[in-house]
């Protein structure tokens, strides 16, 4: 089902200031940016190595681009830190129904496209020991090179 950790979300609330961060302390390039207009984010992907099915581990970096979105929500209840986990599979569809079956609920009917291409869905964190959970199905044209 799920085969590797696909990201960790790190809110924060000066995106080119968290950048130089993990840049200058741990020597992590961006590897993507983007302005998610859905969901209210401008984020940045550190990638941090290469995984035994293809994909990679990254870490987001994210800051809303508005307050009402759900970033900017969690920033102002929270202040910055780790926002969720994402965990990569195959079929982000039939393994979120798989854990629907389960009782856990998710929290879109249907996959939305999510960084570099990818196909996401979110479990609900009270069903998930406290932690928001993502599904994640990479894009595979955008998975090897920068953007």
């Amino acid at each position: 089902m799920l085969t590797r950790i696909d990201h960790i979300g790190i809110a924060c609330f000066d995106l080119d200031k968290t950048v130089e961060f993990y840049r200058a302390t741990y020597g992590f390039e961006v590897f993507h940016s983007e302005v998610n207009e859905e969901q209210g984010v401008r984020e940045a992907m550190l990638k941090i190595n290469e995984t035994s099915d293809g994909g990679a581990s990254y870490l987001q970096l994210l800051e809303p681009t508005r307050e009402d979105s759900a970033v900017g929500k969690w920033l102002a209840k929270n202040g910055e830190g780790v926002h969720h986990i994402a965990f990569g599979t195959e079929d982000v569809q039939g393994d979120s129904e798989a854990i629907r079956g389960k009782g856990v609920r998710v929290l879109y009917d249907q996959p939305r496209t999510g960084s570099m291409g990818s196909s996401i869905t979110f479990l609900h964190p009270k069903d998930c020991h406290g932690v928001l959970t993502e599904l994640v199905t990479s894009n595979p044209d955008q998975s090897t090179a920068p953007h």
